[in-house]
């Protein structure tokens, strides 16, 4: 059992692993080319097949090494459910769960330590978030509420509700057409419209989605902080082990030069 843990853990077996999920995502993507299908498409499909088997092989021997441990990591209950979904009969009614392969893909954020911190980051970042994201949602109604009542009759398209009214701010929040596609055409019926809009850029692309960022780089730069202390730590573990070996070995080393010249042994030499 010993030996396949160190297989398992081993970096090689990582490597090969991440390697088959980086050719599992061409293949899949190869799949969506009628052209190719038609020309290579039962090699691609065994391609998929083997890969499949040998994802399964893994969490088999995963499942062997660490029993119920298994379940303690979260990153491998993220593979499982992952490589099941994959096993569902693609067929009938599950047809649509095909589309559902490529997210083995997702499988290089487990494989991968650098990309399973930024995912740490980002979780640890959530409850930040949520602060923010109802901050959002209160601007949004407010503005959305104002906006239907300002400009709904005028452009019942854009800002006739409520909902269409969230929508069309949220493009303008995003910089995406706003100015020529949106602002500027209410700006020729309502010449004081710039008062509305560029508030509310500032107020939300300007201010609170710069707060996202914000936290989210807080809570990475927190992960990173907290696996520099655990690599010192396990360093200075290391560390105060070896000097503990080395002041062992000088006792044994007096011990022999004492029995070797027949000197008694004194007994701070032997705990020293």
């Amino acid at each position: 059992m010993e030996k396949l843990r160190s297989i398992v853990e081993s970096q090689r077996f990582e490597r090969a692993i991440i390697v088959l999920i980086i050719i599992n995502a061409v293949t899949l993507g190869m799949e969506t080319s009628p052209v190719l299908m038609a020309a290579i498409g039962p090699v691609l499909l065994t391609i998929d097949r083997l890969i499949l088997a040998v994802f399964v092989v893994e969490l088999i021997m995963k499942f062997m090494v660490y029993r119920a441990g298994f379940f303690r990591s979260p990153w491998r209950i993220f593979d499982l459910v992952i490589v099941g979904i994959a096993l569902i009969p693609a067929a009938g009614p599950f047809a649509v769960l095909r589309a559902l392969r490529i997210l083995r893909v997702l499988r290089l954020i487990s494989a991968v330590p650098s990309m399973r911190r930024v995912v740490g980051g980002l979780l640890t970042a959530l409850p930040g978030l949520g602060s923010i994201v109802l901050l959002l949602l209160l601007v949004f109604y407010v503005f959305s509420v104002m906006a239907t009542k300002l400009f709904g009759g005028a452009f019942p398209q854009w800002f006739g509700s409520i909902a269409a009214s969230a929508y069309s701010l949220f493009q303008i929040m995003t910089l995406e057409s706003w100015s020529m596609g949106i602002v500027r055409p209410v700006m020729d019926a309502f010449p004081w419209a710039w008062a509305f809009f560029i508030p509310f850029i500032a107020a939300t692309t300007f201010t609170v989605l710069n707060l996202f960022i914000g936290v989210v780089v807080s809570a990475m730069q927190a992960e990173h902080d907290a696996e520099a202390a655990g690599e010192r730590k396990s360093i200075h573990d290391e560390q105060a082990l070896i000097l503990e070996e080395l002041k062992a070995l000088r006792v044994e080393v007096r011990a022999l030069r004492a029995e070797r010249d027949g000197e008694p042994v004194s007994e701070s030499a032997s705990t020293a």
